[in-house]
């Protein structure tokens, strides 16, 4: 199979050259609205830049559009009169939150798949170095979900076929892990720097927590790296925290410490098994914090 990229940006860059990588399939080139940037992709894979789209259509088994989700569509559409003299030609977005439906308008002979990597790209130039660690999911027509998962599993991803109908609530999950964790830090920051704390100082100072917490959830799973007040069921603790905090601050710390609360419960459970404290006494008394919360 012979593989073109429509898009020369950071995902452009990065799944390009990590391609490149496999020998069964040939990764032909780039086209992008700026041929600058389809000539600096070619260079950094060692491939083709195209300043024809329907050449690289032609050339093309299967085809990335590693461009803007809200671009996915109209890029289709206008890729859809090159592909009517084709057979099996095979379209592919690498959008967290679209599903291949996104490619459903097109003609019959169109097999379209969303290829999404649960991976922070944030550079061109080097988020490749790490890309072989992340986990793939993959959505779309059957007839060639077998060979983008063996070509994956290949390059060292573990992979997972998802229905299209969850691709919205799947996205989701990931801005939970990702960009989230961003604005609680922030918001972490800027109570620190309400207590005389510069910004750069308290980035910091949680800079260690923070990276051995995650470092405890990637190695120990979430249930095992939770600490804290509401882990212990501190309700005198959590109480404080509710009557120094307000406006979006107080609701994200209400509505994650809820969500802590059940985990700390089902960890506590789990424990009294080695224990003598009675599960009924364990549930109420996470019970009562959720309540409180």
């Amino acid at each position: 199979m012979k593989i073109g990229f429509i898009g020369a940006g950071r995902m452009g860059f990065t799944l390009g050259k990590h391609l490149t990588e496999q020998k069964e399939h040939e990764v032909v080139g780039f086209y992008s609205k700026t041929l600058a940037s389809a000539k600096e992709a070619a260079e950094f894979t060692d491939t083709k830049y195209y300043e024809d789209l329907e050449k690289l259509v032609f050339d093309a088994d299967a085809l990335f559009l590693t461009v803007p989700d809200g671009q996915i569509a109209e890029m289709a559409k206008m890729l859809d009169p090159m592909m009517l003299s084709t057979n099996d030609k095979i379209l592919c977005h690498t959008s967290g939150a679209l599903s291949s439906q996104v490619f459903s308008g097109m003609h019959n002979q169109i097999f379209g798949y969303s290829i999404h990597p649960i991976y922070a790209v944030n550079s061109k130039l080097t988020s490749y170095e790490g890309f072989r660690d992340c986990f793939i999911t993959l959505e779309g027509r059957p007839e060639y979900l077998p060979m983008w998962e063996k070509l994956f599993v290949s390059l060292g991803h573990k992979v997972k076929i998802i229905a299209a109908s969850d691709k919205v609530k799947y996205h989701s999950s990931a801005v939970f892990a990702s960009n989230l964790v961003v604005g609680l830090y922030q918001a972490a920051c800027e109570l620190l720097m309400e207590c005389g704390f510069e910004h750069e100082e308290a980035e910091c100072a949680l800079s260690t927590l923070f990276l051995n917490n995650a470092k405890n959830i990637v190695t120990y799973g979430t249930k095992d790296a939770l600490t804290g007040p509401v882990q212990r069921c501190d309700i005198e603790t959590v109480k404080k925290h509710l009557m120094v905090l307000e406006g979006d601050k107080l609701t994200s710390y209400q509505a994650i410490s809820k969500i802590l609360a059940e985990l700390a419960k089902s960890k506590a459970l789990e424990q009294n098994q080695r224990g003598n404290t009675g599960e009924e006494e364990i549930r109420k008394a996470y019970e009562k914090l959720k309540k409180m919360l």
